[in-house]
């Protein structure tokens, strides 16, 4: 529909004063700020806590030596460990149990060690030639079931003349 003559007229004479309105600026917006780390320090140290918790169950196929110690076990104590210098006072030979079974027979062993006051302990847990396509599965298990002890404070791999590789020398606090 076209407007017709009239309204035209109508119209022009109500806008006939009427002026357009001058150009607005765009509003300045400020530079959006530089993004900032807030919790970086947090970020950080919950890496570095993740980085070190300790997965009980979980597998290290990291070599074939097994070692820890605490940040409090100082380097010249931990070589000494290796060394074999420690005076072994008890041992316990895991061969042939089931991971439940060993690992109740190793929680039983140190509780009994700590308790009758050995410093160093042997646990011979073997090299797992018998674990087939697995893996030796009670020398990683072993290894970080030991982690989770407050009563130990390091182990490693023993010489060959007292097990090599499939027996570790733990030292207890």
């Amino acid at each position: 529909m076209t407007p017709s003559d009239d309204d035209r007229e109508l119209f022009r004479k109500a806008v006939e004063g009427v002026r357009p309105l001058p150009p607005r600026e765009a509003p300045v917006t400020p530079p959006a700020p530089l993004p900032r780390a807030r919790f970086r320090r947090a970020d950080e140290a919950q890496v570095l806590a993740e980085s070190m918790a300790v997965d009980p169950e979980g597998v290290d196929d990291t070599g074939e030596d097994l070692s820890f110690r605490r940040p409090s076990v100082g380097l010249p104590v931990f070589r000494k460990l290796r060394r074999g210098e420690f005076s072994v006072r008890e041992e316990i030979d895991l061969h042939g149990l089931t991971a439940v079974e060993a690992r109740a027979a190793l929680y039983e062993f140190l509780a009994e060690a700590g308790f009758s006051g050995a410093r160093c302990v042997r646990v011979i847990h073997g090299k797992g030639r018998r674990s087939g396509h697995r893996g030796p599965v009670l020398k990683r298990k072993i290894g970080k079931w030991l982690q989770v002890r407050d009563d130990v404070l390091a182990y490693c791999s023993a010489r060959p003349v007292d097990g090599g590789t499939g027996a570790i020398y733990v030292l207890l606090s």
